[in-house]
């Protein structure tokens, strides 16, 4: 690997990764042709026109919904939590454990704002469609600018058996000034180069050992020496993605892929209709031969002209396909339901209503979570936990967050699958306590035996609110109890006072009265 150079390397893997992109050009043909167009295409080729929409409107759909789970608006997908040793030292020093999940919230709020300031939802859009359809995309984070995505078609990569990424070569067709200077002179230096003819750069990634990736870029046979660099294993800005992972391929699946059955009957249903539905709305008129009407008079005439002729002579001509079409109808329908419930555009789970309650709401998401987790699993490993670690040590090079020692924080996802466990934790809890309020009524001492502190936390944690500040502790309890007792024997003693007091000040008033 390292005697050849990037080209010769790109050459090579490229013949592993032909098929995976056959099947994604098929995929990418009947649902969004733009995503992965046939080999030879330019800006000025007539892309394939699906004649059905369920396609792409299923891809824009599902890209939606998944980039509402990775990127939710508003709130943080992750949580830093302390591991390790410093689990332990914290369990122990109970004083400083406030400040330490505070720190760590504020961290937490600054990743955050660094992902809206970046605007990644746009790009990540983008590579979503491309791993729907196509199941591959590589998805590169500069230091500066937003980021950037590169389809199959662009990209060749090689997996170990665990399926961690060895190597990436990554192929872009720029302009020669787009290069810096030193790299540009040595290009015109070359008796072939042209100033207005395109060249390929290549992006060589590779894995030298189980802490390193070096990383280089090659035009034209020779490297690019200001880019020659390494990224540590855990912080490399390059993520090639899957949707459906195979063991032993180095490419992933696409979602597309498993319904391909359904597109390719639905496209060819679709089309026998419109072109059927064409050729029955041509209206032919027929004229028997040797008649007394005239072909002539019966194409010239207007509204109200009157003619020579016999209406027996004249007949419409009409292709009898009624039945059939309503054959092709029935399926289609049928095509569309089930690809509406692959691609989650099915309505059943809102009323279609002018209000929709925060409950259907709450459902809806829920139906999309159950739906999207399988999915969902694999990209939060390969993409939103390397997402948050790489932003982390970027931030912290910057002095823009504190830096943490190594090994002691530890990022957790908090959406999709793990929000999901929650939220059924939180649903047996209600169903619980329901059935606890149903015995109360039956015997009141039942409820009594409930733990409230421990139930209220636990509510808290199921709907993922923090619970810091918002709770009493048991210590604030036993004060304010304490408190309320010892208000309430100072009423007691002030009550017996005034009793004993009052037989008292009655008397001597009464003696001042008689005196």
């Amino acid at each position: 690997m390292l005697q050849q150079s990037a080209r010769q390397r790109y050459e090579a893997l490229k013949q592993h990764r032909e098929h995976f992109l056959d099947r994604a050009q098929e995929c990418s043909e009947l649902t969004i042709p733009s995503l992965l167009p046939p080999d030879g295409f330019h800006s000025s080729t007539d892309l394939y026109n699906p004649f059905q929409s369920v396609g792409a409107r299923g891809v824009n759909n599902l890209s939606s919904k998944l980039l509402l789970l990775l990127l939710p608006p508003n709130a943080p997908f992750f949580r830093l939590s302390i591991a390790g040793d410093a689990k332990k030292d914290l369990d122990q020093q109970k004083e400083i454990k406030s400040e330490v999940e505070k720190s760590l919230a504020t961290i937490e709020r600054e990743v955050s704002s660094k992902i809206e300031q970046l605007a990644l939802r746009v790009s990540v859009f983008e590579a979503l469609k491309h791993l729907i359809v196509a199941g591959n995309v590589l998805t590169y984070l500069p230091k500066k600018g937003s980021m950037r995505v590169f389809p199959l078609s662009n990209f060749v990569c090689k997996r170990d058996a665990s399926g961690n990424i060895l190597e990436i070569i990554i192929k872009e067709t720029i302009h020669p000034t787009y290069l810096d200077t030193a790299t540009l002179e040595k290009l015109q230096q070359q008796e072939e180069y042209k100033p207005d003819e395109q060249c390929d750069l290549y992006t060589h990634i590779y894995k030298l050992d189980d802490k390193k990736f070096y990383t280089c870029q090659e035009v034209k046979g020779f490297k690019i020496e200001s880019s020659i660099g390494d990224y540590p294993v855990d912080s490399l800005p390059y993520q090639a993605l899957r949707m459906v992972r195979v063991d032993n391929e180095d490419y992933g699946r696409s979602y597309v892929e498993e319904f391909l059955g359904d597109l390719k009957s639905l496209e060819g249903l679709s089309q026998a209709l419109v072109e059927s539905a064409a050729a029955s709305s041509k209206v032919v008129f027929m004229v028997r031969p040797n008649s007394v009407t005239r072909k002539k008079d019966l194409a010239q005439t207007r509204n109200g002209d009157i003619i020579t002729g016999s209406a027996e002579d004249v007949a419409v001509l009409q292709s009898q396909k009624q039945y059939d079409l309503q054959v092709v109808e029935r399926s289609i329908g049928k095509l569309e339901e089930r690809m509406s419930y692959a691609f989650l555009l099915n309505t059943a789970i809102q009323r279609d209503a002018e209000r929709v309650t925060a409950q259907e709401i709450r459902y809806m998401a829920q139906q999309l979570e159950t739906a999207m987790g399988g999915i969902y699993s694999l990209l939060s490993q390969e993409f939103q936990l390397p997402l948050v670690t790489i932003l982390m040590k970027r931030m912290a090079s910057a002095n823009e967050i504190p830096t943490l020692p190594k090994g002691s924080v530890q990022p957790t996802i908090i959406t999709g699958v793990e929000a999901l466990g929650r939220g059924n934790d939180l649903q047996k809890l209600r169903e619980f306590v329901a059935e606890i309020g149903n015995l109360a009524q039956i015997n009141p001492a039942i409820a009594q035996s409930l733990n409230s502190q421990d139930l209220i936390k636990r509510i808290a944690t199921g709907l993922g609110i923090e619970t810091e500040g918002l709770i009493k502790t048991e210590e604030q309890l036993a004060q304010e109890q304490e408190e309320a007792q010892s208000q309430m024997e100072d009423q007691q003693m002030m009550g017996m006072a005034e009793k004993a007091v009052a037989p008292a000040v009655a008397g001597a008033m009464k003696q001042q009265q008689e005196g």
